[in-house]
């Protein structure tokens, strides 16, 4: 690898809360010379960016901030088109020797479109990192006040509701389902046949100032909305 070019650096900021921003995450983001923040929308803004605004409005330096569209769309061709390029426009920043810090909510490692992105990057052999985040479902199960999972408990993580979520919930103690507003009545469903005793909470917004929590099942179309499953939540351990 060249090291005279920039490396990119995955920085997962957590579920919304700048507080809850990693020390590593915020002494990167007070010194990195490029910031990028993906926009689902040209005329949204970036919730991402928004949680790393009051770090970045501290600066005593000029960065740069470049916001490639990632639409929320199901068409990979599609997408693919706007990963590669986005994958330009880091590349053009790492050629010119910058470091560029691709912000995530919760994690890079998990469900994030920075794999896609830094797998392009890598694959044309440019340096990557990730400094890890508070994901998203510890965060609900913080501001709930619950635990995930105690000694030998299996905890399941999906992404969204379909029809494999049938299949796995039987081996689960505990399972946590993202974007479950969309699908609320077919979760719920599947929760329904399950004949163990069960607690179901919801967590909409986690760590935002507008954070719902609530028992059962979300149904309002919010997109950042978590269900947490416990089953058999009150036998003893």
């Amino acid at each position: 690898m060249n090291n005279s070019k920039g490396k990119l650096i995955g920085i997962g900021v957590g579920p919304g809360d700048p507080d809850l921003l990693t020390v590593k995450a915020v002494k990167t983001l007070e010194s990195v010379p490029v910031i990028c923040s993906p926009k689902s929308s040209k005329n949204k803004p970036s919730v991402a960016l928004s949680i790393v605004q009051g770090i970045l409005d501290g600066r005593d330096d000029e960065y740069k901030v470049i916001e490639p569209l990632f639409p929320m769309i199901e068409d990979k061709k599609a997408l693919k088109s706007y990963w590669n390029g986005a994958a330009q426009l880091i590349a053009k920043e790492l050629d010119e020797g910058r470091d560029v810090s691709f912000i995530t909510l919760g994690d890079p490692s998990i469900y994030s479109t920075f794999s896609y992105v830094a797998s392009i990057i890598g694959e044309h052999g440019y340096s990557v990192e990730m400094i890890p985040g508070i994901t998203s479902f510890t965060g609900c199960a913080a501001s709930a006040g619950i635990t995930l999972g105690e000694k030998d408990e299996i905890i399941l993580v999906v992404p969204k509701v379909d029809e494999r979520l049938g299949e796995l919930l039987e081996h689960a103690d505990t399972a946590v389902v993202m974007k479950t507003s969309r699908h609320s009545l077919m979760l719920e469903e599947l929760i329904d046949r399950d004949p163990r005793e069960k607690k179901v909470l919801s967590v909409q917004n986690c760590g935002m100032e507008d954070e719902e929590i609530f028992d059962g099942f979300a149904k309002n179309g919010k997109y950042l909305s978590t269900t947490i499953v416990k089953f058999n939540s009150f036998r003893d351990h």
